[in-house]
């Protein structure tokens, strides 16, 4: 099988990390992890993934800030930005997309669907 796409997933909480990264995987992505804001910057230069998801709720820099500070960086603000958080309230869907995000995928992540979700990104992404 080719390879898919490379993921940059930035997730503070280790097991999200490690599962997500197990179910992407076995899907044929290549994954990047940050754990934190300046893990993720020196992450997006060394993977230059094509795909980045954001875990909104992070200790220091949130995902709205970090959304931000990607799409200002030189050469990445074209890679999608899918906000992967347990922010479900009315209007944090619409915050999220307002940040910068170009996606929204609630939490708890549905595992069995997931990867047809990026899929659906990153064919979005081929057709801008």
């Amino acid at each position: 099988m080719a390879q898919k796409s490379i993921i940059l997933y930035v997730e503070d909480n280790y097991d999200n990390r490690n599962l997500i990264r197990r179910v992407l995987e076995s899907e044929g992505y290549a994954m990047a992890e940050a754990s934190n804001a300046e893990d993720a910057m020196l992450k997006l230069q060394a993977a230059r993934p094509n795909l980045i998801l954001m875990d909104i709720n992070m200790p220091g820099m949130d995902g709205y800030a970090l959304t931000a500070r990607i799409k200002a960086t030189p050469g990445f603000a074209a890679v999608p930005i899918v906000a992967v958080t347990a922010n479900v309230m009315r209007g944090d869907r619409e915050k999220s997309l307002e940040a910068g995000c170009d996606g929204y995928i609630q939490k708890p992540i549905d595992i069995d669907i997931l990867s047809q979700q990026i899929d659906r990104f990153l064919a979005r992404q081929s057709n801008d």
